[in-house]
Protein backbone atom coordinates (compact mmCIF):
# COMPACT_ATOMS: atom_id res chain seq x y z
CA UNK A 1 0.00 0.00 0.00
CA UNK A 2 2.87 2.46 0.96
CA UNK A 3 4.17 1.52 -2.80
CA UNK A 4 1.00 2.35 -4.21
CA UNK A 5 0.55 5.81 -2.54
CA UNK A 6 4.20 7.08 -2.42
CA UNK A 7 3.31 10.28 -2.49
CA UNK A 8 2.40 10.33 1.37
CA UNK A 9 6.27 8.58 2.05
CA UNK A 10 7.95 11.36 -0.23
CA UNK A 11 5.79 14.10 1.59
CA UNK A 12 7.00 13.46 5.04
CA UNK A 13 10.31 13.24 3.39
CA UNK A 14 10.17 16.66 1.48
CA UNK A 15 8.73 18.17 5.01
CA UNK A 16 11.59 16.63 6.92
CA UNK A 17 13.85 18.62 4.83
CA UNK A 18 12.46 21.91 4.09
CA UNK A 19 11.24 22.00 7.43
CA UNK A 20 15.27 21.70 8.96
CA UNK A 21 16.09 24.01 5.64
CA UNK A 22 14.23 26.75 7.49
CA UNK A 23 16.09 26.98 10.47
CA UNK A 24 19.51 28.46 9.30
CA UNK A 25 17.09 31.16 6.97
CA UNK A 26 15.47 31.78 10.92
CA UNK A 27 18.39 32.15 13.24
CA UNK A 28 21.13 32.75 11.07
CA UNK A 29 23.63 30.86 9.09
CA UNK A 30 26.22 31.09 12.10
CA UNK A 31 28.31 27.41 12.05
CA UNK A 32 28.40 27.97 15.84
CA UNK A 33 25.05 28.83 16.59
CA UNK A 34 24.12 26.32 13.81
CA UNK A 35 25.89 23.48 14.79
CA UNK A 36 24.69 23.59 18.26
CA UNK A 37 21.10 23.75 17.36
CA UNK A 38 21.52 21.03 14.78
CA UNK A 39 20.37 17.87 17.05
CA UNK A 40 17.56 19.72 17.90
CA UNK A 41 16.50 20.79 14.81
CA UNK A 42 16.79 17.89 13.35
CA UNK A 43 14.91 15.50 15.53
CA UNK A 44 12.42 18.16 15.78
CA UNK A 45 11.96 17.94 12.04
CA UNK A 46 12.00 14.09 11.96
CA UNK A 47 9.38 13.89 14.63
CA UNK A 48 7.30 16.00 12.97
CA UNK A 49 7.65 14.06 9.69
CA UNK A 50 6.99 10.94 10.91
CA UNK A 51 3.59 12.01 12.56
CA UNK A 52 2.46 13.09 8.53
CA UNK A 53 0.83 9.80 7.45
CA UNK A 54 -0.33 8.33 10.92
CA UNK A 55 -3.67 9.61 10.26
CA UNK A 56 -3.80 7.32 7.54
CA UNK A 57 -2.28 4.15 8.96
CA UNK A 58 -5.68 2.70 10.09
CA UNK A 59 -8.17 4.91 8.78
CA UNK A 60 -8.44 3.41 5.30
CA UNK A 61 -8.42 0.13 6.46
CA UNK A 62 -11.29 0.79 8.56
CA UNK A 63 -13.45 2.44 6.15
CA UNK A 64 -13.13 -0.32 3.61
CA UNK A 65 -13.90 -3.18 5.73
CA UNK A 66 -9.87 -4.40 5.73
CA UNK A 67 -9.62 -4.28 9.54
CA UNK A 68 -12.69 -6.21 10.01
CA UNK A 69 -11.08 -8.81 7.54
CA UNK A 70 -7.90 -8.77 9.44
CA UNK A 71 -9.57 -9.17 13.14
CA UNK A 72 -11.68 -12.01 11.67
CA UNK A 73 -9.00 -14.23 9.83
CA UNK A 74 -7.30 -15.10 13.33
CA UNK A 75 -4.42 -12.65 13.09
CA UNK A 76 -4.54 -11.56 16.85
CA UNK A 77 -4.88 -7.17 16.87
CA UNK A 78 -1.64 -7.02 18.58
CA UNK A 79 0.26 -8.51 15.04
CA UNK A 80 -2.10 -6.56 12.98
CA UNK A 81 -0.91 -2.84 15.15
CA UNK A 82 2.82 -4.77 15.47
CA UNK A 83 3.33 -4.96 11.45
CA UNK A 84 1.72 -1.40 10.70
CA UNK A 85 4.15 0.31 13.36
CA UNK A 86 6.41 -2.10 11.66
CA UNK A 87 5.66 -0.99 7.91
CA UNK A 88 5.53 2.59 9.04
CA UNK A 89 9.13 2.21 10.35
CA UNK A 90 10.40 0.96 7.02
CA UNK A 91 8.60 3.82 4.40
CA UNK A 92 8.52 6.82 6.57
CA UNK A 93 11.59 6.33 9.49
CA UNK A 94 14.26 4.58 7.34
CA UNK A 95 13.83 7.31 4.45
CA UNK A 96 14.09 10.00 7.77
CA UNK A 97 17.49 8.30 9.12
CA UNK A 98 19.20 8.53 5.57
CA UNK A 99 18.51 12.02 5.18
CA UNK A 100 19.27 12.85 8.70
CA UNK A 101 23.11 12.75 7.74
CA UNK A 102 22.81 15.22 4.94
CA UNK A 103 20.45 18.08 6.66
CA UNK A 104 23.28 17.72 10.11
CA UNK A 105 26.24 18.19 8.08
CA UNK A 106 24.42 20.85 6.26
CA UNK A 107 23.57 22.44 9.74
CA UNK A 108 27.71 22.64 10.26
CA UNK A 109 27.03 19.74 13.21
CA UNK A 110 30.53 18.97 14.80
CA UNK A 111 32.08 15.42 13.25
CA UNK A 112 32.22 13.97 16.31
CA UNK A 113 28.42 13.80 17.24
CA UNK A 114 27.01 12.68 13.79
CA UNK A 115 27.86 9.59 14.20
CA UNK A 116 25.62 9.51 17.52
CA UNK A 117 22.80 11.52 16.51
CA UNK A 118 22.25 8.41 13.46
CA UNK A 119 22.93 5.78 16.33
CA UNK A 120 20.08 8.05 18.86
CA UNK A 121 17.54 7.92 15.53
CA UNK A 122 17.92 4.25 14.76
CA UNK A 123 15.94 3.18 18.23
CA UNK A 124 14.44 6.52 18.21
CA UNK A 125 12.52 6.35 14.71
CA UNK A 126 11.53 3.07 15.89
CA UNK A 127 9.87 4.36 19.28
CA UNK A 128 8.27 7.28 16.82
CA UNK A 129 6.30 4.71 14.75
CA UNK A 130 5.54 2.70 17.73
CA UNK A 131 4.29 5.44 19.67
CA UNK A 132 2.43 6.76 16.40
CA UNK A 133 0.74 3.48 15.52
CA UNK A 134 -0.62 3.02 18.95
CA UNK A 135 -1.59 7.07 18.76
CA UNK A 136 -3.35 6.16 15.37
CA UNK A 137 -5.00 3.47 16.92
CA UNK A 138 -6.64 4.97 19.80
CA UNK A 139 -7.74 7.93 17.58
CA UNK A 140 -9.57 5.75 15.00
CA UNK A 141 -13.11 6.50 14.62
CA UNK A 142 -13.00 9.21 16.81
CA UNK A 143 -14.56 12.99 15.34
CA UNK A 144 -11.38 14.84 14.24
CA UNK A 145 -9.29 12.52 15.05
CA UNK A 146 -6.05 14.24 12.57
CA UNK A 147 -6.53 16.52 15.09
CA UNK A 148 -6.03 14.69 18.21
CA UNK A 149 -3.52 12.69 17.11
CA UNK A 150 -0.62 14.99 17.74
CA UNK A 151 -2.03 16.35 20.37
CA UNK A 152 -1.66 12.71 21.94
CA UNK A 153 1.54 11.41 20.61
CA UNK A 154 3.75 14.77 21.01
CA UNK A 155 3.57 14.61 24.81
CA UNK A 156 4.80 10.89 24.69
CA UNK A 157 7.54 11.28 22.25
CA UNK A 158 9.08 14.13 25.18
CA UNK A 159 11.50 11.78 26.68
CA UNK A 160 12.60 10.15 23.06
CA UNK A 161 13.61 13.56 21.66
CA UNK A 162 15.26 14.84 25.48
CA UNK A 163 17.64 11.70 25.38
CA UNK A 164 18.55 11.72 21.33
CA UNK A 165 19.57 15.92 21.51
CA UNK A 166 21.12 14.67 25.13
CA UNK A 167 22.93 11.99 23.08
CA UNK A 168 24.72 14.25 20.20
CA UNK A 169 25.23 17.06 22.75
CA UNK A 170 27.41 14.87 24.68
CA UNK A 171 29.56 13.93 21.54
CA UNK A 172 29.84 17.37 20.97
CA UNK A 173 31.20 18.28 24.29
CA UNK A 174 33.42 15.37 24.65
CA UNK A 175 31.16 13.60 27.47
CA UNK A 176 29.99 9.66 27.13
CA UNK A 177 26.93 9.33 25.56
CA UNK A 178 26.45 5.97 27.01
CA UNK A 179 23.65 7.02 29.34
CA UNK A 180 21.36 8.70 26.97
CA UNK A 181 21.55 5.92 23.73
CA UNK A 182 21.25 3.09 26.61
CA UNK A 183 17.74 5.34 28.22
CA UNK A 184 16.59 5.33 24.51
CA UNK A 185 17.34 1.57 23.74
CA UNK A 186 15.10 1.04 27.87
CA UNK A 187 12.14 3.06 25.98
CA UNK A 188 12.60 1.08 23.35
CA UNK A 189 12.75 -2.29 24.78
CA UNK A 190 9.79 -1.11 27.25
CA UNK A 191 7.66 0.04 23.85
CA UNK A 192 7.96 -2.99 21.64
CA UNK A 193 5.75 -5.37 23.53
CA UNK A 194 3.37 -2.68 25.16
CA UNK A 195 2.98 -0.45 21.80
CA UNK A 196 1.60 -3.13 19.87
CA UNK A 197 -0.59 -4.73 22.72
CA UNK A 198 -2.09 -1.45 23.76
CA UNK A 199 -2.89 -0.40 20.02
CA UNK A 200 -4.50 -3.72 19.46
CA UNK A 201 -6.96 -2.82 22.10
CA UNK A 202 -7.42 0.02 20.67
CA UNK A 203 -8.41 -1.46 17.07
CA UNK A 204 -10.79 -4.26 18.34
CA UNK A 205 -12.44 -1.59 19.86
CA UNK A 206 -12.71 0.55 17.08
CA UNK A 207 -13.40 -2.58 15.03
CA UNK A 208 -17.11 -2.76 17.08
Amino acid sequence: MALRHGADTLAALLFFLVAASLFPLAIGAAPDVLGRLAPGIVWVCALLAALLPLDRLFGADLDDGSLDQLLLCGLPAMAVAGAKAAAHWLVTGVPLLLAAAPIAMMLRMPDAALPVLLAGLLPGTLLLSLLGTTGAAVVLGARRGGVLLPILVLPLTTPVLIFGVAAADAAAAGMSVRPHLLLLSALLAVALPLCPLAAGAALRSAAE
